[in-house]
């Protein structure tokens, strides 16, 4: 079989197997929008609180919106408790229609741990198991996770909170191969996702850790053999690596990267849409650390950088985008 082939998840099937991570304060509908356009095959939305859903937040209701480019996607949730996650369940399938709902088992963050969710669910792998059987319980479609390798170096226990889940009705199970002491540094391990997908059969194993290239997402699908990846850190400010990597695994090939000019262009998109989608002081804010991912190495960025930084409106942004353009077009 090709590296690159659609991936069955329970009932359903995605057209492809690389798909864009949760990632809070980054995946939202404009991001999502570009990763789609650049080959991603499926996209999660920001992690989404239990607890907010259910009290009704409007910020929460946001990010469980559908980009206009989506034909599908997916919703993560966040909880330590089972009751609170079955309810917020039951909240997005009233008005939304996910292909998959996930849960949150390895955010690192100290304030997700300490409600007892995110990677707090590492140390009580039996709650993982409760807590999709309360999602389960809520919906017809398929649950999955997202779990770390362990709490720390000394709890490597990725394979008993896979079980778990696994045995609870989870349908994939994803895993970021580091654990949470580590957070976003070191080297991921990709041993333990060889591991993981031994372990797991024929039930579907996506990887994530240290994907920056085409290169690194062929390797990591051979060396593991593993059924699909998330790319996360790797495609901020950088959406091109989904069509770099799915021409390198179905050809073999190596493409070139994209211009300056693809990049502002893209760039620009991203923030136009993040300002239709939301309010426009939001998006402005939100975009300045992506629009500097966007810009990084390019001649003469560290001065686009630091006049982003200062900007307040679209307005501001647009003339400088202008500016910047006629460098590369005069």
């Amino acid at each position: 079989m090709s590296l690159y082939h659609p991936l069955k998840i329970g009932p359903v099937e995605t057209r492809g197997n690389l798909f864009a991570a949760p990632l809070a304060g980054y995946t939202d509908r404009a991001f999502r929008t570009v990763c789609i356009e650049n080959g991603a095959d499926l996209c999660y939305t920001e992690m989404v609180s239990c607890e907010a859903l259910s009290r009704g937040s409007g910020r929460t209701e946001e990010l469980l919106m559908q980009a206009d480019a989506e034909s599908e996607y997916a919703v993560q949730i966040f909880s330590g408790n089972a009751k609170a996650a079955g309810e917020a369940v039951a909240l997005v399938m009233k008005s939304h229609t996910p292909l998959l709902i996930d849960l949150n088992c390895g955010c690192p963050v100290p304030k997700i741990i300490k409600s007892g969710a995110g990677s707090d669910l590492m140390r009580h792998p039996d709650r993982i198991g409760e807590i999709v059987r309360a999602m389960k319980d809520n919906t017809d479609v398929p649950v999955t996770v997202k779990i770390r390798t362990g709490w720390d170096a000394l709890s490597i226990n990725y394979l008993k909170a896979a079980e778990q889940g696994v045995k609870a009705g989870a349908a994939l199970v994803a895993m970021h191969a580091r654990t949470r002491s580590q957070g976003y540094g070191g080297e991921a391990d990709w041993s333990h996702l060889k591991a993981l997908k031994k372990a797991l059969g024929d039930l579907p194993v996506l990887g994530s850790g240290d994907l920056f290239t085409a290169e690194s997402v062929k390797a990591m699908l051979e060396e593991t053999g593993i059924d699909g990846v998330m790319l996360a850190r790797g495609v901020i400010g950088n959406p091109f690596l989904f069509r770099e990597a799915k021409h390198y695994l179905t050809t073999g090939e190596l493409m070139a990267g994209p211009t300056p000019l693809e990049k502002l262009e893209t760039a620009f998109r991203q923030l136009q849409l993040a300002v239709d989608y939301k309010d426009e002081t939001v998006a402005v804010k939100e975009m300045k650390k992506q629009l500097c991912a966007y810009t990084k190495g390019l001649p003469g960025s560290s001065e686009i950088r630091n006049r982003m930084v200062h900007s307040e409106n679209f307005e501001t942004y647009k003339q400088i985008f202008r500016e910047y353009l006629e460098s590369f077009t005069s």
